[in-house]
């Protein structure tokens, strides 16, 4: 693609696409959802791709790493990720406005250049973006609509990932191609005139010599006319997936399209008064975005103890959004246009032993333009903010080994090398304007190690215990570095690093299946923007967590899944503020990071009927107090939330499925936040009745 490819402030509207389709007797729920989990399901929840290797028992992983079955996800039959994501302990992904989200992982909630650099969003275990250039809505970027499995790591990921995999990573997988022809079409219809239409088809033939050939095509078409004034979204999605097998070539490539066109609600003064909530203060303010990306896995096997695997992959992004909540509202536009390539070479050694040894290497070009066209506003100047490009290359060899010192024992160690280098070219003048400050162009680089080691022990079939060691490490984002503001020191970011030892056991109990884990973490270098606006680049803090999943049959059809978290997340390190209007906002070694509930917890209560054709299930969803400022003076009180979801399998071919959200209709904040003297809020929706079908052909 060029980069005179624009996407144009008109929604592209999918009503009319749906409203079409509707008139065909489709059947909503998700497939299989009224059914529990088939014996190969289970077995694929045992096994995670995002490890060292794919196919990796969960069992043998020295680490956390949680997966959604498709299945689990397509019941759920979420709005957005989130919905489905925050049943995972240590997972708190808050809604803003449409699709906008910010992310925590073993984490405070974070924001800027925190929030898009902590995290490794994936698909296929190729990153949705290059590094330097992270998406604070990253999700919205991914199709987790139609999904083989999306598997989470809480805390550093292996030395196989490197940079933002440093709070977590989530990695969506693309739904493989069925043995047998076949596809299903789904739609379901909300409040606000929310329609949202789905569909995947697919087959697989032989082909000579033992080879088969898969492929899958699937979309995703949405509307949302938004709970909030002159707001809501439309978006489009696309992948198409092909896999070739032979006896020693195995191919996995796919092609995916994602955009859309939002008309974005801002904060709001209050989430308790619908006269204030249901506003939109900024109608004018939105957000567009586009996302392209292909990729091809080819796994050769060498002999019978070792197997290539190169992943070429190229990718395309764009985004326009008027930035409403800065004085002047001027506009961002940023793209990123680049690809590259992972490779590993693995080795199994005789005892049970393996030796992985890989190369990365990424090579993206960025540009960002920040025009404020509207007159001056206090320090925030009309004209052009910023208007820079950046080359950025990094280059990533690492090695993963895995030791069998026993039957029941296996260590793992592993380290990453990642060098980083960012090729910066300012486009307009140099010096201030304003508030912002534009630096000569200059290159960059930065050099980061991150070493890993976990030890699994199998007590026995039930039981086993593992302990981890792991840094993960990141080099700046790239507006971190580039986008100052005056009184800011040019070349403050470094690397930002964090050290974690975590210690847990999974197992089963009977019909109980379990897994508990506790961490502790330090970070250096945290880099983020105070309550006076400026920049700091040495921040610490420490993060200590217990997690908890539990999930089991009970009598009479019923079952219960529930997930808690206990978390502390505080400043380790002082920054008083001693001028301007909001000298209350020092931070104090001790204190709670704004943003960071101490306690989340999910739970859903199932039963299954008419021969497992149906599924009733309540959700209570839990989210713990939580400090809005730096200071810990302005205080979130928590929220608790039931949700209702049912599903009927009226037979092979037709389902259909309801859920009520907010069902006492309670009125909470999806994200609460305090800015310059003023509690602000993302309010969370009323109750919203949603119903559908599935048919599948």
């Amino acid at each position: 693609m060029s980069d005179s490819v624009v996407v144009t402030r008109r929604r592209i509207s999918a009503a009319a696409a749906i409203l079409a389709l509707l008139a065909v007797p489709l059947a909503c729920g998700p497939a299989r959802a009224a059914d529990n989990a088939s014996s190969q399901e289970a077995t694929e929840g045992a096994i995670v791709v995002t490890s060292t290797v794919p196919g990796t028992p969960r069992a043998t992983h020295s680490g956390n790493i949680a997966k959604l079955l498709p299945y689990q996800y397509d019941f759920i039959a979420p709005d957005q990720p989130a919905e489905a994501l925050n049943r995972l302990p240590g997972v708190d992904i808050e809604q803003g406005s449409g699709v906008e989200h910010l992310t925590a992982i073993r984490s405070p909630v974070l924001t800027g250049g925190a929030g898009a650099g902590s995290f490794l969003y994936l698909e296929d275990s190729v990153p949705l973006r290059a590094a330097g250039f992270g998406n604070v809505n990253a999700l919205m970027e991914s199709m987790p609509e139609i999904n083989g499995g999306i598997e989470i790591v809480r805390g550093p990921a292996s030395a196989r990932y490197g940079s933002n995999a440093v709070h977590g990573l989530i990695n969506v997988l693309s739904r493989p191609p069925a043995e047998e022809p076949g596809g299903e079409v789904t739609a379901w219809a909300g409040p606000h005139d929310v329609l949202h239409l789905q569909g995947t088809a697919s087959t697989t033939v032989a082909g000579d010599n033992g080879t088969s050939h898969g492929m899958r095509a699937s979309f995703v078409l949405g509307h949302d006319g938004g709970f909030r004034d002159a707001s809501g979204y439309d978006q489009q999605k696309a992948r198409l997936r092909y896999d070739y097998d032979s006896a020693d070539t195995n191919v996995m490539a796919t092609l995916t399209y994602v955009n859309v066109n939002q008309e974005t609600a801002a904060y709001a003064s209050s989430y308790k008064d619908p006269g204030i909530y249901k506003a939109n203060p900024n109608p004018e303010a939105y957000r567009d975005a586009f996302s392209g990306r292909a990729m091809v896995r080819i796994e050769r096997r060498i002999s019978d103890d070792q197997m290539l695997v190169i992943t070429p992959y190229a990718r395309r992004t764009y985004m326009n959004f008027l930035m409403h909540f800065l004085p002047g509202s001027p506009v961002e536009e940023n793209q990123q246009t680049g690809g590259g390539m992972q490779s590993s070479y693995v080795f199994n050694l005789d005892g049970g032993h393996r030796v992985i040894a890989g190369f990365d290497v990424d090579y993206t070009r960025g540009t960002l333009t920040e025009i404020q066209d509207n007159p001056t506003v206090f320090a925030y100047a009309q004209g052009t903010h910023y208007d820079y490009a950046v080359n950025a290359l990094v280059l990533a060899p690492y090695l993963q080994t895995e030791w069998k010192l026993d039957e029941a024992t296996t260590l793992d160690a592993g380290a990453r090398f990642e060098f980083t280098r960012y090729d910066y070219e300012n486009r307009t003048a140099n010096g201030a304007l304003g508030k912002a400050l534009r630096i000569p162009s200059e290159i960059s680089t930065f050099a980061d190690v991150s070493p890993k080691l976990g030890l699994v022990h199998e007590f026995n079939e039930d039981l086993a215990g593992f302990i981890r060691l792991a840094r993960g490490t990141r080099a700046p984002q790239t507006t971190d570095l580039y986008r100052l503001r005056i009184n800011e020191t040019p070349g403050a970011a470094h690397s930002e690093i964090l050290d974690s030892v975590e210690i847990g056991a999974r197992g089963s109990i009977g019909a109980l299946s379990y897994s508990a884990s506790a961490y502790f973490m330090k970070k250096h270098n945290f880099y983020f923007r105070d309550a006076n606006d400026t920049n700091v680049a040495d921040g610490k803090t420490q993060h200590v967590g217990i997690e908890l999943e539990v999930t089991t049959p009970l009598a009479y059809g019923f079952d219960i899944a529930a997930s808690g978290t206990y978390a502390r997340h505080t400043y380790e390190f002082n920054r008083p503020i001693t001028s301007g209007p909001l000298t209350t906002e020092s931070i104090r070694s001790g204190d709670d990071v704004d943003t960071a509930p101490r306690t989340l917890a999910n739970v859903a209560l199932g039963y299954n009927f008419d021969e497992d054709r149906g599924r009733l299930e309540l959700e209570w969803v839990h989210m713990g107090s939580y400090w809005m400022d730096a200071a810990n003076t302005q205080k979130y009180p928590g929220h608790d939330i039931f949700n209702l979801r049912a599903s009927y399998g009226i037979n092979e071919n037709l389902s259909v499925f309801g859920k009520v959200m907010n069902l006492f209709d309670t009125r909470y904040a999806d994200r609460a936040d305090y800015f310059r003297g003023a509690a602000r809020y993302f309010p969370g929706e009323d109750r919203a009745i949603y119903a559908g079908t599935t048919v599948r052909f």
